[in-house]
């Protein structure tokens, strides 16, 4: 079966496209370093594997993301290449494509997001560039689908698709190198292009020296690259090869687009330009981000995922639980499995499920301002504040993922180019409240904040933010070198997003928690069940002499200087540790309420407003779940870092609720 490579910058609409010709699903956003990992799928017609490789800008990585699609070119040996380029960023984005073009396999460009580029006034000839390139070039818009059956009929067979006869001079210098290095690795057949691994030895890009370095003797090779720096330098030119290869590049670039784009009707200030000029401003651009948060919380929170909220408690603990109660004892089924369907499976689980109208709401207003385009210009807007902690902008891409899982916001960190603060961001993520974390928050301010749940959730977010950038500029200071940060963020057009795609993120982000509830948080709920119905004197024992009182016993006393030194708030944080949805099913056994109103009269009898903010602080900031603790093992490739991250923040949440309950049992709050 033969393999497509999928390449472009970021944010030019390669998943968008991936999604089209494989009927799959990846996660799409208007920004860049959405993709971070190479996606694999099968083409609609049969005809091959497609691999979406993470936007770069050009094959000289900057970051561990970009090293994935260099490495690949490197590794692998794709049939076939398709290069999207955003039209109405032609000039910059055939960079990358004149590389792709030196790599030598069969090519394809999809001039992709024609559509923006006719509203700006700007106007590309396909013709001409396909002329100048010596490749089908193919107009799309990739989040409409429209020309995609066009790229799908080409790649049907990519023996059909033209050889790439391309070959840019670079002056006499430079090609007298490039023979020489192909001279050389005229005995090493399994590499690509002997021309391009030339060109990319003369660039110095790192991953195609350490592919070699491992091949071969470089040793001549690097002998042939400095000689041609130093005759460059004898010619008083003030450019190191890569700049001269680059700027070679770019003068072609710019006599292609003199041709093929017409910019006469290009307007001066598109959409685009006028609001950013409003909410990318200096000084309102933070307050009206603050905004649109809150905004956002309160549909999510009161107007909105409340009341269906509301619907969702009254089905469980109605129709549902009556019809299982029903059903159990018309088949006779004995008090053991009545009880723990009734009381462990449908009150342990449904404890949760209440809870997802509004999780899903959240997801699909994140999704929105993604897909908008507005989360991009958070990170600008951020860019200052997080230079002075020890990061930069661009890391809060990852934190704002975070608020939706973990896990995926610190794969998200690999886009982040230098190792300090990609380390730094994958430490520090979870940190960002998750929606797992969403159900503890709700049920508290819905007892004690009934009237500021907006505000009450909207502040666990914000304590998450604060505490992640004051560790930051800790950690930055004590346990990791100063290096010179990077800030590069592509701003991408304001755009209206599709329902289509709207209802497709939303369902891909939300889906995760209805999966959790099916199998984690079922087999959480039957295990504290089970603790909770039995005990040292046998079964069905009253639950204060359950093994599971026993166990939140053990924990209690540690968490009495904390406002809720109980067994029962106890025996809900270490199941927590494999999710932290479990925190809530778990309360719904200990206190074997009917329904959520049930459950919000117990805990305002066992918890004061004062100690319910330090319960969800201690949720918020201790030890991350499971899943985060492997994937940053998988991404640190370190045990020791992975438990300092386990450490501290375990230490980190018993020093804020400890700060909280007593400063504020000082002050007399309640």
């Amino acid at each position: 079966m033969s393999s497509i490579a999928l390449v472009g910058n970021p944010n030019t609409g390669k998943t968008s496209l991936f999604n089209t010709l494989t009927s799959s699903y990846e996660y799409v956003g208007n920004w860049a370093g959405v993709t971070v990992e190479k996606k694999v799928g099968s083409l609609k017609n049969g005809a091959g594997k497609l691999i979406d490789l993470p936007g770069i800008y050009s094959l000289h990585p900057l970051s561990r993301d970009e090293g994935v699609a260099a490495q690949y070119l490197i590794d692998e040996s794709p049939e076939a290449l398709v290069n999207i380029v955003d039209a109405s960023q032609l000039e910059r984005n055939l960079l990358l494509t004149l590389q792709l073009l030196e790599y030598g396999k069969p090519t394809v460009l999809g001039l992709n997001m024609i559509d923006v580029a006719k509203a700006r006034g700007i106007y590309v000839n396909p013709e001409i560039l396909q002329k100048h390139l010596g490749i089908t070039v193919l107009p799309l818009v990739a989040r409409t689908g429209k020309g995609s059956g066009q790229v799908l009929s080409i790649l049907e067979k990519t023996s059909s698709i033209p050889a790439v006869t391309f070959k840019l001079h670079y002056g006499e210098l430079v090609e007298q190198a490039i023979a020489a290095i192909q001279h050389e690795l005229q005995q090493t057949a399994d590499l690509p292009n002997h021309r391009w691994v030339a060109l990319q030895l003369l660039e110095q890009n790192p991953v195609v020296l350490e592919l070699l370095s491992k091949r071969i003797n470089i040793s001549r090779l690097l002998e042939i690259c400095d000689t041609c720096q130093t005759e460059l330098q004898n010619k008083k030119l003030a450019l190191t090869l890569p700049q001269w290869i680059r700027s070679t590049r770019k003068e072609y670039i710019h006599s292609i687009c003199l041709e093929a784009v017409d910019t006469t009707a290009q307007k001066p200030h598109n959409l685009t330009e006028k609001l950013d000029s409003i909410l990318t401003h200096r000084f309102l651009g933070l307050p009206l981000f603050l905004v649109f948060m809150y905004a956002m919380f309160k549909t999510t929170f009161d107007w909105v995922g409340g009341p269906l909220s509301d619907i969702v408690d009254g089905w469980i603990s109605g129709p549902i639980s009556d019809s299982a109660n029903s059903l159990l004892q018309t088949i006779g089924a004995s008090g053991f499995t009545h009880a723990l369907i009734v009381d462990g499976i449908i009150g342990g689980v449904g404890g949760v499920v209440v809870f997802v109208p509004q999780i899903f709401i959240l997801f699909l207003m994140i999704s929105f301002l993604e897909d908008s385009g507005y989360m991009a210009r958070v990170c600008l807007l951020m860019d200052s504040t997080m230079e002075r902690m020890g990061l930069n902008g661009k890391a809060f891409i990852p934190f704002i993922i975070g608020f939706g899982c973990n896990v995926p916001a610190i794969m998200a960190a690999r886009s982040i180019e230098q190792p300090k603060e990609r380390m730094l961001t994958t430490l520090l993520l979870p940190l960002m409240s998750c929606s797992a974390r969403l159900p503890v928050y709700l049920l508290f301010a819905a007892v004690f904040f009934p009237a500021q749940q907006a505000t009450a959730v909207m502040s666990m977010y914000v304590l998450g933010v604060i505490f992640a950038l004051i560790l930051c500029k800790l950690f930055s200071k004590h346990l990791f070198k100063n290096e010179s940060s990077v800030f590069i963020i592509e701003l991408p057009p304001y755009r209206m997003p599709q329902l289509k795609t709207l209802g497709r993120s939303t369902w891909e982000k939300g889906k995760g928690f209805l999966r959790k509830a099916g199998t984690i948080i079922l087999a959480g709920s039957v295990i504290i069940w089970l603790m909770s119905y039995a005990g040292p004197t046998g079964f069905n024992v009253d639950m204060d002499n359950s093994f599971l009182a026993k166990f939140g016993g053990l924990i209690a006393p540690l968490l009495h200087p904390l406002g809720f030194g109980t067994w029962q708030a106890g025996s809900t944080l270490v199941p927590g540790f494999l999710a932290k949805e479990v925190v809530v099913s778990t309360m719904n056994i200990i206190y074997h309420t009917p329904d959520t109103a049930g459950l919000e009269s117990q805990i305002s009898q066992v918890f004061t407003p004062l100690s319910s903010i330090s319960f969800m602080a201690f949720i918020l900031l201790y030890i991350p779940c499971l899943a985060t603790v492997g994937v940053i093992k998988k991404e640190t490739a370190s045990w020791k870092w992975t438990f300092f991250s386990m450490g501290y923040s375990l230490v980190l949440a018993y020093m804020v609720s400890f700060i909280i309950f007593q400063g504020g049992s000082l002050l007399g709050w309640s």
